[in-house]
């Protein structure tokens, strides 16, 4: 089960919250939609700023957008003035009044989001993917990640017939619910096709109950941010083909 069923679905309730965190009520399916379009639109408009997470929250009149990102001096802009921006066009979008917070991603090499993304803007890039994904791997394990595992899938290299190949170090115990399980699935557009990327991040076990609100595990690296931050982090692996 636990090979078949994205791993963040699975652990929903267990040691994950949702990312949406409202009720629907008569009009679920309205908001599902808009909630979708939020996010496609911020991940188009802020591709370059290392999203990781997009938290959604609501109440009558008001919307939440919550952005994870390892760089928020790019959404933040000179003196705020793109965080306003960007409310207005999703004011647009929604036709509500709309709130948002930027949290800045300490450890970015722990996030399956923008490590997935980091490789398939470097194949993107002509850069060799075994490279880019040995990179991904040495820097992940080197800021104290249980395991890693990377797949890339299409036309790999240019191949004439579409492979995957899996990369992985560590361990990464998907049929254990307890383990905090991250996973990222990134798209490269390359001249032969498109290839996925999926990324799995194994950080450990978690004891005890967890505290499941949406923005939970960010309350001790400091207060939502409206100016920027600096970011760090830069990057052997087993190999799988099948």
């Amino acid at each position: 089960m636990g090979q078949k069923v994205n791993p963040i679905a699975n652990r929903l309730g267990i040691i994950r919250g949702w990312d949406s965190n409202w009720f629907g009520g008569d009009s679920f399916s309205q908001k599902l939609v808009e909630d979708t379009k939020i996010r496609e639109y911020l991940n188009a408009r802020l591709a370059k700023a290392s999203l990781s997470k997009i938290v959604i929250e609501r109440t009558l009149k008001l919307i939440t957008v919550t952005i994870h990102t390892a760089r928020p001096g790019i959404i933040i802009g000179k003196g705020g003035q793109e965080v306003d921006k960007l409310k207005e066009e999703l004011k647009k979008i929604t036709s509500k009044e709309v709130q948002i917070n930027i949290f800045e991603v300490k450890r970015p090499e722990l996030d399956a989001n923008i490590v997935a993304n980091n490789i398939a803007r470097q194949v993107e890039g002509r850069i060799s993917y075994r490279r880019a994904i040995k990179m991904a791997i040495a820097s992940t394990m080197r800021m104290g990640a249980e395991g890693i595992k990377i797949q890339i899938s299409g036309r790999v290299g240019g191949a004439e017939m579409a492979r995957s190949e899996t990369y992985k170090e560590g361990r990464i115990p998907l049929h254990t619910f307890r383990a905090d399980i991250d996973y990222a699935l990134a798209e490269a557009i390359t001249k032969v096709g498109v290839l996925g990327i999926k990324v799995w991040i194994c950080k450990g076990l978690v004891y005890g109950k967890r505290d499941l609100s949406p923005n939970a595990g960010i309350q001790g690296q400091g207060a939502p941010s409206q100016g920027g931050a600096p970011r760090q982090g830069k990057g052997g692996a087993k190999k799988k083909r099948k």
